[in-house]
Formats: C-alpha cells, sequence, structure tokens
C-alpha cells in the first residue's frame, strides 16, 4: 500500500499515530480560518463575476462525485436554455498557456481528465486555470454566459460566489473531522455551517444536515468503437478487470459489484497516468473502467476495454432547491 494510501486509511480509520500531527493541524487550521475571514471581511482582491457563479466543492481530500453532479447540473441548466460555463483548476493538465480553453478534441494531458469529460458530455465552453478568477474572465471575453459553475474552488477565497454545494462521501463521512495533516479536512468542520447545501453522495435518502443523490450506472461505452451496450451485455458472475483512478476507487469496485459481477480490483492514484504497460493484467478479462479513465485510454485501448457511465440523481428535494435558488439568482426573463 502507498504512503498515501495508509495515510487516507489513518484519517477515516482514526489511527491514535495521528494526535502526533496535531500541532501541524493547528497551524493550518489557523491559516486557512484567518484566509476565510479575509475573504469575509472583503479584503484583499476579490473578484466578483457579473453573473451568478455556483462552486460545487468539498471541504476533503479525496473524490466525493463532484464532476457527475456538475454534469448533471449542466444539462439540468441547458435544458431550461440556460448558457452554462465552467471553469477547473485542471488538476494534472499541460495547456501551453493559461488561462486554456478545454475542447473535445484535447487530448488530457493537455486539458486535465475531467475538464475533458465534461466537455465531451456536454459541450459547455470550460476554461482551466488555477487561477479560476483568471479563468471565469477569460469564460466570459470568450461568449456570453449566463451562469458558472467552479467546479471544486472551495478554498479560492479570490473568487466571489453566489451558492456554495458541498459534496460528502456517505459512506466515508469526514473521517477522524481533524484537518490536514492530521486527518481529511480542508477546513473545520464548522465550515458546513455557512454553505449553501450539503449533498452527501451514496446516501438513501435526504438527512436533516444535506440532500442525497447516487450515482446510478447507465450502460457500458467500449473505448475504442464507442459501441454502446446495456449493462447485460455482462452476465452475472462475469469476472473482469476494475480499473479506477479516481479520488475514491473502493466505490467504483462496489458499484460493480452491486451489478453482479466479479471484479479484480486495480486501483491507481487519482488523476494517474496510464500507459498499456500499465493495464496488461493476467489473466486475459474484459476490463471496465470509469469514464474520467476512459478520456486517458482511448487511443491504445484494447477491444475489450469498456467505461461504466453514470448519471448523478440527486433527490427530488434538492432538484426543487436548486430550482428555486437559480429563480432567486437569475432574472425572470432567462427561465421557462
Amino acid at each position: 500500500m502507498a504512503m498515501s494510501d495508509r495515510l487516507l486509511a489513518a484519517w477515516y480509520d482514526g489511527h491514535p499515530a495521528l494526535r502526533l500531527l496535531q500541532p501541524l493541524e493547528w497551524l493550518y487550521r489557523r491559516v486557512v480560518t484567518a484566509k476565510r475571514k479575509r475573504f469575509l471581511a472583503g479584503e484583499g482582491d476579490i473578484y466578483q463575476p457579473p453573473v451568478p457563479l455556483v462552486v460545487v466543492g468539498n471541504i476533503t481530500v479525496g473524490g466525493t462525485g463532484k464532476t457527475p453532479l456538475i454534469l448533471w447540473m449542466i444539462q439540468h441548466c441547458q435544458r431550461s436554455g440556460l448558457r452554462v460555463g465552467v471553469v477547473s483548476r485542471g488538476y494534472g493538465a499541460k495547456p501551453p498557456q493559461l488561462p486554456w480553453r478545454v475542447e473535445a478534441d484535447q487530448s488530457a494531458d493537455v486539458a486535465g481528465d475531467e475538464p475533458l469529460l465534461i466537455v465531451q458530455r456536454t459541450g459547455v465552453p470550460l476554461m482551466i486555470d488555477p487561477d479560476r478568477s483568471s479563468a471565469v474572465k477569460a469564460l466570459l471575453a470568450s461568449e456570453p454566459l449566463d451562469l458558472i459553475l467552479s467546479d471544486d474552488g472551495m478554498q479560492h477565497y479570490r473568487l466571489a460566489r453566489d451558492l456554495e454545494l458541498v459534496l460528502i462521501d456517505a459512506a466515508r463521512g469526514l473521517g477522524n473531522q481533524r484537518c490536514l495533516p492530521a486527518g481529511p479536512l480542508r477546513e473545520p468542520v464548522e465550515r458546513l455551517q455557512s454553505v449553501d447545501a450539503v449533498l452527501y453522495n451514496g446516501a438513501s435518502e435526504d438527512r436533516d444536515s444535506g440532500f442525497a443523490f447516487q450515482l446510478q450506472p447507465t450502460e457500458l461505452v467500449n473505448l475504442r468503437s464507442g459501441e454502446r451496450r446495456p449493462l447485460d451485455h455482462f452476465p452475472p458472475g462475469q469476472a473482469l478487470h476494475a480499473v479506477a483512478g479516481i479520488g475514491n476507487p473502493q466505490r467504483f469496485f462496489t458499484t460493480l459489484e452491486t451489478l453482479h459481477w466479479q471484479p479484480v480490483p486495480h486501483a491507481f492514484a487519482d488523476h494517474a497516468e496510464y500507459s498499456v504497460q500499465a493495464l496488461n493484467f493476467t489473466p486475459s478479462l474484459p476490463l471496465v473502467m470509469t469514464e474520467k479513465d476512459a478520456v486517458k485510454c482511448r487511443a491504445f485501448a484494447a477491444a475489450d476495454w469498456w467505461y461504466l457511465a453514470v448519471d448523478a440523481a440527486p433527490s427530488p428535494a434538492f432538484v426543487a432547491w436548486f430550482d428555486t435558488q437559480l429563480m432567486r439568482l437569475l432574472p425572470a426573463r432567462l427561465l421557462p
């Protein structure tokens, strides 16, 4: 097990040795708390976009299902005729310049895996830049928009926002509820009291503290041919190699098990780079990976490589709440 995996396990299992990191945690908490206080006081160079901006992020390290929910939000807004844009840090991307507009025919090396997936799925204008304020300005200069979604950026306080949505993995929760490096929290747990909504990925029903949403598998897509097959393409009990380079690979492996397949798990680091050699597993079995991983593997995919397409399914209560927020933030003439 890699050092990062051991640390992640310790955060969520509450290993007592993490107490030794408490002095560093206190220092980290002071820094992030002071940073937020400056933002609330309006100090420093804070950019207020001329259109509403919604941040979709988390306060924990690791994957919480942001990308599927952002895809749902984009498509939901597009059905209402809204012009939506997205900004992202573009983790792992190596564009020739910043800010950089992601196009569907670019490589994941240039665009980043998650931004490329979003553009290929929805066609929205999307700009990457670690400086999200710069990304928003470039996006608005390129075309008119009604609404901007920020993929993560919860702690990017130089960018003002109109809504903050925080995602939490319902199974893992907040771990030991300690801040980095003694725990998985980017900000103290009290930060949840100031956000507009909390969503629990994997929860079966809404909670007093937030809304439920789930990731629903929809189909299998062949990496090489683009052929789409229903989930019964593989019979119950089918053994297959399962590849996941996401924040919480076990969630993907568990999903495959709920589909009654027998995955041989291969967990990679989040945003991992792949090669034919890295995915040359034995014995010879069909291979299924996440859609996020697939955008990096199409160029060298074998004939029996597939990705599992999933859609976010938020609770009806969240859908109603989100529509209410759109009505509040947007001029009435933009909404049906």
